[in-house]
């Protein structure tokens, strides 16, 4: 037997309260990619290079400056240091995580090198170079 009830309403509050988180969340994470992108570094052009379609979330971007220096979300790191945290990536991630190198083009190719050295050393092999496609206006 079913009862009817004419005056029974679904309270949409609690909806409406988690739909609202959810914007706040995304608007507050959707820059954060961007903004530990350090933008002193100036990439070189590479207009005939293939284009990024999809990033693997455990992917481990690291900048070399011009004067050599190193920086992971614009912190500058030791040598050690960075060898420390791509070993972590491995103990986490395993070894297929990625390493995306954002050179300086007026960085030395042997502090590039000393880079990729060290992401070998700790047993990372997808290393990756990031370059522009274009010139930003």
């Amino acid at each position: 037997m079913k009862k009817n009830h004419p005056d029974a309403q679904v309270d949409m509050t609690p909806m409406i309260d988690v739909v609202f988180q959810l914007i706040i969340f995304f608007v507050v994470t959707a820059d954060m990619a961007n903004k530990a992108m350090d933008t002193r570094v100036r990439m070189a052009m590479s207009p005939n290079g293939p284009v990024e379609e999809q990033k693997d979330p455990r992917t481990v971007v690291v900048d070399v400056e011009r004067d050599g220096k190193i920086a992971l979300m614009k912190t500058h790191l030791s040598e050690g240091q960075l060898y420390t945290v791509l070993r972590n990536a491995v103990n986490t991630s395993g070894q297929g995580t990625p390493i995306v190198i954002r050179g300086d083009h007026m960085a030395k190719h042997e502090d590039i090198k000393r880079v990729m050295d060290i992401a070998g050393k700790a047993g990372l092999w997808k290393i990756r170079f990031a370059a522009l496609k274009e010139m930003a206006d």
